[in-house]
């Protein structure tokens, strides 16, 4: 049934009148409208974005939005270059290998030189990377797996980036344009989330030494009689070392035989110590007993460069090195780390020591340590902690202790020998296979990357070695060390309670290293 338009019903906001639609706003508390703690707290959140994204600017180098423009690259003049056609990039993992001599480190930083940078103007005078992108790393999304400090090596490393591929020969575009000293082994497709840096799933490192590193400390030496009178008080616990016993011996009889006495070499090691407590001194030096040092000295070093490691010494070195490999604590193997801190516990998937090689007179090892991460100055302190177990004859399961609470001072190798030998991405070629890609490895390219280490890095470090005696210097300097007996852990008295230690400082170390 129809209903007449005066019986529908009405809207009653529709009928209300004006004045009374105005009274009902009057009788609202208005109280809750107030800026209080709501509004106060609405700005500081505000603010807090405010500061998160001038942080974020600062960090990434980025203008504000409202001050950003389009960046054009320059000529020689000061004008905009006309734009490049656009040409499609992918990403990609590129596999590169470097000396570092002469550079200030992997990573850019204007304006020194750097591996990067020299890279970097590579992609672009060979076409991998666009004119128009030249000016900016981000702009090609570049990342390395590892960076590495000044004057260090890396026969392999990874960078990823968004790199134009069109042309086949851009891997050897891309070499021509850059020093022999640097190489772009390859590269492989990914996906476009791949950071090489985050999904790198482990490192190899290589550390050379000469081998007459593990040779016993110089008799009457200042710790080599701390571990003679620890025998007498503990005898049994140290190893016999017959053959570094003989060693010594022979260099004795040269200097005997060149004229120089018993007394002269007492001397000479009084004389040294002695300088090095008086660097200031002003008195004038004794001619004759110089020039006594000098012959000594002379004499000791072309004997440890003939010197060759025996089969059993170099066991008992490779036998120490297989100690680090699994999970264990390795507090002692860095700076500013806890027995209790979660993060100093550490995995070593494998490590090998190769037989010995002769370059230029001298014997070298080369120790691969194959581990899932690593602390700073950890594998330098582990190649110096098994050097020295060796070397003093104290039982090999010292290194076993040095995982456990007690803090030890163990000294770091010389930074000379370490080199980047290769990321390795294991976990992550899975996913890649999935996603239909290559595996990211450095196989392939094995006997490109061996003679590239023989003509480019160990050349450096070998006659580096040669010119400045740096693991003679290293060791000489423990042996002589006249002090706190901070090396008393190496003899028959072994780790005690745990103590406060402090970090050995040694003479005119290069603290250039691998960030690892």
């Amino acid at each position: 049934m129809s209903t007449s338009p005066a019986e529908q019903p009405t809207n009653v906001e529709q009928t209300k009148p004006a004045s009374r639609v105005v009274e009902d706003e009057q009788d609202i508390d208005k109280s809750v409208y107030k800026r209080g703690q709501q509004a106060k707290w609405a700005r500081s959140r505000k603010a807090e974005r405010g500061d998160r994204n001038n942080k974020r600017q600062r960090r990434d180098g980025e203008l504000p939005w409202e001050e950003r423009k389009e960046q054009r690259v320059l000529d020689a003049d000061g004008n905009p270059l006309p734009s490049e056609p656009r040409r499609p990039k992918k990403k990609v993992a590129c596999l590169i290998g470097y000396c570092g001599t002469g550079y200030h480190g992997m990573q850019l930083n204007p304006p020194q030189k750097t591996i990067e940078g020299d890279l970097f103007e590579a992609f672009v005078a060979s076409g991998a990377i666009s004119r128009d992108n030249s000016n900016d790393l981000k702009k090609s999304s570049f990342m390395r797996a590892a960076r590495t400090d000044k004057g260090v090596h890396a026969a392999g490393n990874v960078i990823s980036l968004k790199m134009i591929i069109e042309d086949e020969d851009i891997l050897e575009k891309i070499n021509s344009k850059l020093p022999p000293t640097i190489r772009v082994w390859g590269y492989e497709r990914t996906n476009k989330n791949f950071d090489c840096r985050k999904m790198c799933s482990s490192r190899i490192y290589e550390y050379l030494m000469p081998t007459f590193s593990f040779l016993p400390p110089k008799p009457n030496s200042p710790l080599a009689r701390q571990i003679k009178e620890a025998n007498e008080h503990t005898p049994g616990v140290t190893r016999n070392d017959p053959e570094g016993y003989k060693w010594w011996a022979d260099v004795l009889e040269k200097l005997h035989a060149s004229g120089i006495t018993d007394k002269d070499i007492q001397d000479a090691q009084e004389a040294t110590i002695n300088k090095e407590k008086n660097n200031d001194s002003d008195d004038e030096p004794d001619m004759l007993l110089e020039e006594i040092v000098r012959k000594i000295k002379q004499t000791e070093n072309q004997a440890r460069r003939e010197y060759r490691i025996s089969k059993e010494r170099l066991e008992l070195v490779n036998k120490a090195m297989q100690i680090y490999i699994g999970h264990h604590n390795f507090h002692n193997f860095t700076l500013g780390k806890h027995f209790k801190d979660a993060s100093a516990n550490r995995y070593m998937k494998e490590i090998t020591v190769s037989e010995p090689f002769v370059i230029e007179g001298t014997e070298w090892v080369s120790i691969k340590i194959h581990g899932q991460s690593f602390m700073l100055h950890q594998i330098r302190k582990m190649i110096a902690m098994a050097a020295l177990v060796v070397r003093t004859g104290c039982p090999l399961e010292r290194i076993s202790e040095a995982f456990q609470s007690s803090r030890i001072n163990i000294p770091k190798a010389p930074a000379l020998g370490l080199l980047l030998e290769q990321p390795v991405y294991e976990g992550y070629n899975t996913r890649l296979k999935a996603f239909g890609y290559n595996e990211l490895t450095f196989t392939p390219f094995e006997k490109e990357m061996n003679e590239f280490k023989m003509k480019h890095i160990y050349d450096k470090i070998y006659a580096e070695e040669v010119k400045d005696n740096t693991f003679h210097g290293f060791f000489g300097f423990i042996d002589g060390f006249n002090g706190t007996p901070i090396f008393n852990f190496l003899t028959a008295n072994g780790i005690k309670e745990s103590q406060e230690v402090r970090e050995v400082v040694i003479p005119n170390e290069k603290n250039e290293g691998i960030a690892e």
